[in-house]
């Protein structure tokens, strides 16, 4: 029985686990939902939010892993 592939996947999930606390040990710092370009409209009694900007980020940001994660498995 082959163990590589379980090795390979078993570092992958740990390198995300330790980027993820990474992440969150320094989400304070970065104001996710308050960058600028991120809308807000307020009016009597109501408020939409629009995180355009937020949105952006995190998706260029979960490309980039995806990318990675994938590169790493060929």
């Amino acid at each position: 029985m082959d163990l590589a592939p379980i090795g390979r996947t078993l570092l992958v999930l740990g390198l995300v686990v330790a980027a993820l606390g990474l992440a969150l040990s320094f989400s304070d710092r970065v104001p996710f939902g308050r960058l600028p370009g991120d809308l807000a409209f307020r009016g009597d009694g109501w408020t939409v939010y629009v995180p355009i900007v937020t949105s952006i980020l995190l998706s260029v940001l979960l490309t980039a892993a995806l990318g990675l994660v994938t590169w790493l498995r060929r």
